[in-house]
């Protein structure tokens, strides 16, 4: 409980100091930096749960948004792996700062109204699918989990989404981050989509050319004078492509005279 209390004041300690000296330097017990400045607009700063994390409470969020996202992008699509999907049972709803990441970089010590707008902040929404969101990316920031495709647009939008609700980045994010823009052309607003898959190419005609498909009426891989005549290629000739399908009685080359 003591050290609970501690970090709720450490935290109104920082609030108060960056109200007043953005980029403040925090000295940790034992003479460490707890803080370290400023990198592109944010407080680098290491995270801290100064407040219980209970993500069904204080992160709700109307599954209404689901639409909402798909709308933006016009298709059921994950940007992280480039997928299309066939429906929406396929994906999850997919923070990219993970809401335990906001809430240990300074949601912990907002108001509950605060943490549930962050919830359902589309800048900060897109979908996954179930592998990706729960098994792989899970609460991970970019210094632990980068997406497949989309990267640069991945680490803009975590600035964005930083800046916009004033939370603080850890210094080893912050470096994953620069390594990733540094090859980066631009920033996208949007993620990049992928070119939908080609559709498979149609099934060849029953009527393709090869003979029990055009002469095998019954289809039990072989063919019958009545098959033939019904067909108008009997007597049927040794030289004719249907003769090896056909049973030649007596050998003579020739089947159904």
């Amino acid at each position: 409980m003591g050290q609970f209390r501690k970090a709720i004041r450490l935290a109104g300690v920082r609030a108060v100091l960056r109200a007043l000296a953005p980029g403040f330097v925090l000295l940790a017990a034992g003479g460490g930096q707890a803080e370290t400045g400023t990198w592109r607009g944010l407080v680098v700063a290491p995270e801290v749960r100064c407040s219980p994390y209970e993500r069904a409470r204080d992160y709700r969020y109307s599954q209404s948004v689901e639409q909402t996202i798909v709308a933006r992008m016009g298709a059921v699509y994950g940007p992280y792996t480039g997928r299309y999907f066939a429906s929406t049972r396929e994906t999850d709803i997919e923070h990219i700062v993970a809401t335990s990441e906001a809430h240990d970089s300074g949601l912990c010590a907002r108001d509950p109204a605060d943490r549930t707008r962050f919830a359902s902040d589309l800048r900060n929404l897109t979908l996954a699918s179930v592998r990706v969101n729960r098994h792989q990316k899970q609460g991970k920031d970019a210094a632990e989990w980068l997406p497949e495709r989309n990267r640069c647009w991945f680490v803009g939008r975590i600035i964005e989404v930083r800046r916009t609700w004033n939370l603080t980045i850890d210094r080893r994010e912050a470096e994953a981050i620069d390594a990733v823009l540094a090859g980066c052309d631009r920033i996208p607003d949007e993620p990049v989509m992928a070119e939908p898959a080609a559709a498979p190419a149609p099934r060849a005609s029953p009527r393709s050319g090869a003979p029990l498909d055009l002469w095998d009426d019954n289809g039990n891989g072989r063919i019958s004078c009545r098959e033939a005549r019904r067909h108008g290629i009997a007597p049927v000739r040794s030289d004719h492509p249907a003769y090896r399908f056909m049973r030649d009685g007596d050998g003579d080359g020739t089947v159904c005279e």
